[in-house]
């Protein structure tokens, strides 16, 4: 369990390689990086923005199917070729007018480590670099691509009693 007062929890900000997607990936023969994704984060992520939880993307690739499969998810704020991260969490709290402890910052390496320093709530999945994990309130059980997304959204939901509670739950 994320050791955290997630009720005060307004934004959910993913990074995606190794995160949302597994931390191999892929070459298409064009040389496009090809990812993986979990079906599950994808339903807690559609779920959680019905539900009034700001889900952002924030990640330094530019691979335009990683947009596309936010977008029909219905993410708003995808931040994409981010290449000094703190820069991009800065106008996004900013724009949203959030604290930093109200925002979960979920990261597995080292351009990611900036952010995770200043939000309220830093989580990694269960492969994430060791310097990443030494900074993170919670480590899931589960490694990047893996259900890492749905951990922490579903946490975050139920402790605010928004999981399951009426028929938004059931469809996409």
């Amino acid at each position: 369990m994320i050791n955290y007062d997630l009720s005060k929890i307004r934004a959910v900000i993913f990074d995606v390689d190794g995160v949302l997607s597994a931390e191999t990936i892929p070459l298409h023969p064009s040389g496009e990086p090809m990812r993986t994704v979990n079906i599950k984060d994808g339903y807690a992520i559609q779920f959680a923005q019905k539900q009034g939880l700001r889900i952002a993307i924030m990640t330094g690739g530019t691979t335009e199917s990683v947009r596309l499969r936010y977008e029909h998810l219905g993410v708003e704020d995808i931040f994409m070729g981010c290449s000094v991260k703190i820069k991009t969490y800065d106008e996004f709290i900013k724009r949203y007018g959030l604290k930093d402890d109200e925002v979960i910052y979920a990261g597995d390496d080292i351009p990611d480590y900036e952010v995770m320093c200043r939000c309220g709530c830093p989580c990694c999945p269960s492969d994430a670099c060791p310097d990443i994990k030494s900074i993170s309130k919670y480590i899931s059980r589960h490694a990047g691509g893996y259900g890492f997304g749905r951990d922490i959204i579903e946490q975050v939901l139920r402790s605010q009693d928004k999981w399951l509670n009426d028929s938004k739950a059931f469809g996409w």
